[in-house]
C-alpha cells in the first residue's frame, strides 16, 4: 500500500500514489528537484528563486533552458540583455538604454550595438550621412558618404571607369609630393612591368592548378588554402601580400600605423580612433588631388 501524507489516503500501488499527485490540486510537483509543494504559489515561489530554474515571473512559464528564456524575453518583452532587466513598455526601455548604454546605443534607430565602434561606424554609415562624395569619374553616377567609400569604389575595379587600386596608387603617389600619407621608401618606380608601388602588374590569372598540393589550392606566400582556385586568385588579387604605401603621419599627431591600401587608411582617419582626425585638413588636400588627378584621366 502507498500513503499520502498530505491528503491522509492509502492507494494500492505506487503507480496510484503518482497518478493522484500529478492530478490532484493538492500537490505541486517540481520534477527536476523532486520536491511536491502544497500550493502552486509555493512553487512559483521555488522556480523564482532557485536558479536552477529558467522561469518567466510575468508570463509564469518555465522553460527548458536558459538560452530558451532570453529568446523568449527578446521575443514577447522588452529587454535589456546586458542588464538583463525587463521593462514594461518600449518607451521605458528606450529611456533606460539612452540613459545607460549611450556609448552604444542610436538613439535615432533605437539599436543597440555591440561597442562604442560599431556605433561610430553605424552613424558615419548611409542611415544617417548624406552620400555627398560623387565619384569624379564620367559615366560613374554613384555617390558615397565619405571618402573612405569612395576609394574603396575606386579601388575594387567596381567603377565604369575600370580605374583600379593600381591606378589609385599611382595618382596619389604623384599628389602626395611631401609624402604626406605615403611612404617614400616603397613608392618607387621600377621599370617596365612594375607598377609605381613596385608590385607586379596584375594579370587575369595569377595561380594555375599547379597550385593544388593535394588538399586545396595553396596560396605560395602565405600557405594558406582554399577550395577553389577562383578563391585562391582572388586572394592573390587582394591586398593582402602587398606592401603597406600608406601611414598615418606621426607629424600630424598620428599613430604612424601602415596601411596596404588608400581606403584603409582613409577608414582609419574618419573613425577618430588616433590624433590624426584633428588635422584631416592636409590629409583631404591629397585626396582632392586624387580627386582632381581621376578627373583628368578622365579627360585625357
Amino acid at each position: 500500500m502507498a500513503w499520502c501524507d498530505r491528503c491522509d489516503r492509502f492507494f494500492s500501488t505506487e503507480h496510484s500514489l503518482w497518478q493522484h499527485k500529478q492530478n490532484s490540486g493538492m500537490h505541486h510537483i517540481c520534477y527536476e528537484c523532486n520536491k511536491d509543494f502544497a500550493s502552486a504559489w509555493a512553487l512559483k515561489q521555488h522556480y523564482t528563486q532557485s536558479p536552477r530554474h529558467p522561469y518567466c515571473q510575468r508570463c509564469e512559464e518555465l522553460f527548458d533552458d536558459y538560452e530558451e528564456l532570453y529568446d523568449h524575453y527578446e521575443d514577447a518583452h522588452w529587454y535589456c540583455q546586458p542588464c538583463n532587466m525587463i521593462f514594461e513598455s518600449e518607451l521605458g526601455l528606450h529611456e533606460h538604454r539612452r540613459q545607460k548604454h549611450a556609448d552604444r546605443y542610436c538613439v535615432s534607430c533605437k539599436r543597440m550595438f555591440q561597442n562604442a565602434n560599431n556605433l561610430d561606424s553605424h552613424r558615419r554609415s548611409a542611415v544617417h550621412q548624406g552620400r555627398s562624395v560623387a565619384c569624379p569619374m564620367k559615366g560613374c553616377n554613384k555617390a558615397f558618404v565619405s571618402n573612405a567609400a569612395l576609394v574603396l569604389h575606386l579601388e575594387s575595379g567596381a567603377c565604369v571607369s575600370r580605374v583600379d587600386r593600381d591606378t589609385v596608387n599611382r595618382i596619389v603617389e604623384r599628389f602626395d609630393r611631401q609624402n604626406i600619407i605615403t611612404n617614400p621608401s616603397r613608392m618607387i618606380t621600377g621599370g617596365p612591368g612594375v607598377t609605381s608601388a613596385h608590385r607586379p602588374v596584375v594579370v587575369d590569372q595569377w595561380a594555375t592548378e599547379r597550385s593544388w598540393n593535394g588538399a586545396g589550392y595553396e596560396c605560395y606566400l602565405c600557405h594558406r588554402t582554399y577550395r577553389t582556385l577562383t578563391a585562391l586568385n582572388q586572394h592573390l588579387r587582394s591586398p593582402v601580400h602587398e606592401d603597406k604605401l600608406y601611414r598615418c603621419p606621426r607629424n600630424l599627431y598620428g599613430c604612424g600605423d601602415e596601411f596596404s591600401t588608400l581606403s584603409a587608411f582613409c577608414q582609419h582617419v574618419e573613425s577618430g580612433s588616433c590624433g590624426v582626425r584633428r588635422f584631416r585638413g592636409e590629409v583631404d588636400r591629397v585626396l582632392e588631388g586624387l580627386s582632381s588627378g581621376m578627373k583628368r584621366l578622365t579627360m585625357g
